[in-house]
């Protein structure tokens, strides 16, 4: 008795989506969470893990996000220098107010991606802006509506 195995498609094969997210007001972890399953690829029927989704998102407005609950406060951050006594703690507040909001955002995405070779691929198709400008209007990225 012969199976007929499920055809597996290339990344190569794939065309390349665009996605555009407008963070003003969305709540990071339900927004995270949509991200990650697009730059997976979940939402395609030829779902592979093992495949690059070829699937890019641009996020705008990144420091526009919220936290639910007291996590705005509550929430650490840590970072290690490597030497004794190094060891830095910021809570988001301190993040969002920094040069660098959109590394909250990065920071959730990167959590809820597979640990494995695939995991840098995925980031590097994740543009994550400050402000509502963006220089990937080219690429005619499809406005997605997350729910909160």
């Amino acid at each position: 008795m012969s199976q007929k195995m499920t055809p597996h498609i290339p990344s190569h094969q794939l065309t390349e989506r665009w996605f555009l997210v407008n963070a003003d007001g969305q709540i990071v972890g339900k927004m995270a969470t949509t991200i990650a399953k697009l730059l997976m690829g979940k939402d395609q029927p030829q779902f592979n893990p093992a495949v690059d989704a070829r699937t890019n998102v641009v996020v705008i407005n990144a420091e526009k996000i919220k936290f639910s609950g007291k996590k705005l406060e509550d929430k650490k951050y840590y970072h290690h220098s490597g030497y004794p006594g190094g060891t830095k703690v910021k809570t988001p507040q301190d993040v969002l107010g920094s040069s660098s909001p959109a590394r909250v955002l990065i920071h959730a995405v990167t959590g809820m991606l597979p640990k494995n070779k695939l995991r840098q691929v995925m980031l590097k198709r994740l543009k994550v802006f400050v402000g509502d400008k963006h220089p990937h209007t080219g690429q005619n990225p499809v406005e997605l509506k997350i729910k909160n």
